[in-house]
């Protein structure tokens, strides 16, 4: 919400912070640090509660046209979020168990962080003298300085500045010295040593380097990983389309068995009728007996049985005169 000091009754602006652009109040995220450059009026910057960073332009007209981007690297809320005040396009995260370093031109993951801590960070800030130092505090009362210029890979220093845990850290506009308030409302005030407040020679060449060179690398991965996403769908698509081929295959073989069967039934059920057909009709074309001629056949039949009779008596009566 924007707010103007002299109508504090309600905001002059609202934008919804849903990142899919719907406008819809039950899909925003939660806003849990701001950033605003002075020097980029028509730019802000939001950290949420699910680790996501989101980009914003104020010239936009819709809130959904005002959300250009996001940025999505912690696995908590983002309790810290600053731009570099030498190279606005970088800036500093913090949340969960670590700290990070952003390029604009980099949104699929930040070009720099820290390790991972035992102690959960709370708040970070950037030094506004030495643009390669950065201020974080601890859940246990830690207060580290990073010069990634000296060292990347642990803090140039760590004081334990109390045994509580420390909420939120200002830096002096010369950045000597360094507030720290904790969890029990005590505000510490540190100075800062010389080597860590004094702009080294070279320092803004070699850190504008060290950027320019880490979001190359992070393009080149992002390219790197872009292809591999790509490859894998393709592999994917490839077994997809493999599996509706062989269902494919499978099923035009099961058409063309039931085709086959059908047709051969047919050939079948034709050849009966046409056999039956060939049947009856023969039975039709055969001659019918005449009276005549059934007489005459009575009667040759009747001379065959006489013949037989006479001959059959004949054998008879020779048997009977053959003597014994």
């Amino acid at each position: 919400m924007w707010w103007d000091i002299r109508k504090l009754s309600e905001p002059t602006e609202v934008v919804i912070m849903d990142i899919t652009k719907k406008e819809q109040l039950d899909n925003a995220l939660g806003a849990i640090s701001l950033e605003f450059e002075a020097t980029l009026p028509t730019k802000f910057m939001v950290g949420t509660e699910q680790g996501v960073v989101i980009s914003c332009n104020r010239k936009a007209k819709t809130s959904a046209e005002k959300i250009v981007c996001t940025f999505s690297g912690h696995h908590g809320p983002v309790y810290a979020l600053q731009r570099n005040p030498f190279y606005p396009k970088n800036f500093l995260t913090v949340g969960d168990w670590t700290a990070r370093i952003w390029s604009e031109d980099s949104r699929e993951s930040s070009i720099m962080w820290t390790k991972y801590h035992m102690a959960y960070l709370t708040d970070g800030a950037w030094s506004p003298v030495r643009p390669a130092v950065f201020f974080t505090t601890k859940m246990d009362g830690t207060l580290d300085i990073w010069d990634f210029v000296f060292k990347q890979c642990d803090p140039a220093l760590s004081l334990k500045v109390c045994d509580e845990a420390l909420f939120c850290l200002r830096v002096q506009d010369n950045g000597c010295f360094v507030a720290c308030g904790s969890q029990l409302g005590t505000t510490t005030l540190l100075e800062v040593s010389s080597g860590l407040c004094t702009l080294q020679r070279n320092e803004k060449n070699i850190a504008s380097s060290i950027f320019e060179r880490e979001t190359r690398r992070e393009k080149i991965l992002e390219a790197r990983h872009r292809e591999m996403r790509l490859k894998e769908k393709g592999k994917s698509d490839g077994k997809e389309e493999e599996l509706r081929e062989e269902e494919t295959a499978v099923d035009l073989e099961e058409l063309v068995g039931k085709a086959e069967e059908e047709f051969f039934d047919i050939i079948l059920s034709e050849l009966k009728k046409k056999e039956a057909e060939a049947l009856r009709k023969s039975k039709l074309q055969q001659p019918s007996l005449k009276p005549e001629d059934e007489a005459e056949g009575e009667e040759e039949m009747e001379a065959d049985d006489l013949v037989e009779r006479e001959d059959q008596a004949e054998e008879e009566g020779g048997s009977e005169e053959t003597p014994a």
